[in-house]
């Protein structure tokens, strides 16, 4: 799959969250609990650059990326966007940033309505913001060629395109307001790998040329590798490691990153023997998560000290960050 590659020069903060935390209320054995989606999470994007949080399904990611967007409200913790906060804004200035940070969810038919033309669609969050029909016109004609979309897709259903196509449509929606900042919900999970190299290119190409700045969610290392300029690994909630996309693919440290990338057979030669890295059993409930290191019930690394102990993040020589004891 050739897919370009993003480009690896630093750039200023844009979005930096600091131990933010997201807690649901669940029912459990007649009573109730505390579901620690994310628990105490500190990251920064750089600006026009893409950060990558990949991890297992349950680990929190998504919820992640809703409460970076507004879409939640977290528990805790603080979420700043060039250098303001924005954890906490009231429902006016909340509505004016939705012009600035935008959403591409995992499934574009669901995330669409399937009985608006695509021109509603794309006109639908411009006129809530005030375009003039002459102006939605234009604005609706430049995000199709942002897209590569032909001109007569405007007078058609969702039902009437390939998933592909659609994923296109929703990307032109989100860029509609021109924001700065895009959160990439698994935005290629559901495509084929031919269609997935085409879209992580177009999402590739809008950054070079618009200057956007992206949180991508995913699960599919591939597809981070060739798109990520910074990765961020995600275990029951946490970030275990973090560091450029060189280091997390070239020399992963944790134990947990190390698994994930030998289980993509073209990246196993980064970790070196695969059978001690191994995931083995099921990801614990993150109702009722292990005491010190999350990790440990599946490590073949852990000691009585992962038991008492929760490793926090620290720095190593490499430039990255990992929390572990024994990495």
């Amino acid at each position: 799959m050739q897919i370009q590659r993003a480009d690896d020069s630093p750039a200023p903060a844009h979005v930096e969250i600091k131990a933010l935390k997201k807690y649901f209320k669940v029912r459990k054995d007649g009573g109730s609990a505390v579901l620690k989606a994310v628990d105490g999470v500190s990251l920064s994007v750089p600006k026009g650059q893409t950060l990558s949080i990949v991890g297992e399904s349950g680990c929190g990611k998504s919820t992640l990326g809703r409460c970076l967007a507004r879409l939640i409200e977290a528990t805790s913790g603080d979420i700043f966007f060039d250098g303001r906060d924005i954890t906490h804004l009231a429902p006016g200035d909340l509505r004016e940033l939705r012009k600035r940070i935008q959403f591409i969810f995992q499934d574009p038919f669901s995330a669409m309505n399937p009985r608006m033309r695509i021109d509603a669609i794309l006109k639908e969050p411009l006129s809530n913001f005030g375009y003039s029909c002459r102006d939605a016109d234009q604005r609706v004609a430049e995000l199709l060629r942002l897209v590569s979309l032909a001109p007569e897709a405007l007078k058609k259903y969702p039902h009437e395109f390939s998933g592909g196509q659609r994923q296109r449509i929703v990307i032109a929606r989100a860029l509609a307001l021109e924001p700065e900042f895009i959160v990439c919900d698994e935005p290629v999970s559901a495509l084929d790998v031919s269609v997935q190299a085409q879209v992580i290119n177009l999402l590739t190409d809008l950054q070079a040329s618009l200057g956007l700045t992206y949180i991508f969610i995913s699960h599919d290392l591939s597809v981070v590798r060739h798109i990520s300029h910074q990765v961020a690994v995600m275990y029951l909630g946490r970030v275990v490691e973090t560091g450029t996309r060189e280091a997390i693919f070239d020399q992963p440290l944790h134990p947990y990153t190390q698994a994930l990338i030998a289980a993509v057979p073209r990246f196993s030669e980064a970790v070196g023997q695969k059978k001690t890295l191994r995931l083995e059993g099921e990801i614990p409930s993150p109702v009722n998560p292990p005491s010190g290191c999350a990790f440990r019930t599946r490590c073949p690394l852990a000691q009585p000290q992962c038991t008492e102990e929760t490793p926090l993040l620290r720095p190593t020589r490499a430039g990255s960050q990992v929390a572990c004891h024994f990495a």
